[in-house]
């Protein structure tokens, strides 16, 4: 049997911060569809979403408010 492998982008706490991270790496996935992540990266996280292909992710919780300063100061 082959086993196939999915292109996922993977929405993500680290256990150190609470700064919302994002990777898009490939994993295989099981006879179900389920993407099999390893224990390796998810070591040290919390993961908050599997998402389909390469997401390109334009704003993140945060972001608003560290552009708003920079614009605030200018």
């Amino acid at each position: 049997m082959e086993t196939t492998i999915r292109k996922v982008t993977i929405i993500y706490y680290r256990d150190i911060s609470l700064e919302l991270m994002h990777e898009t790496v490939c994993f295989p996935q099981n006879d179900n569809g389920r993407v099999i992540i390893s224990k390796e990266f998810k070591q040290g996280k919390s993961i908050i979403a599997v998402c389909e292909g390469e997401v390109n992710i334009l704003n993140k919780i945060g972001d608003r408010v560290e552009n708003n300063n920079i614009e605030d100061e200018a």
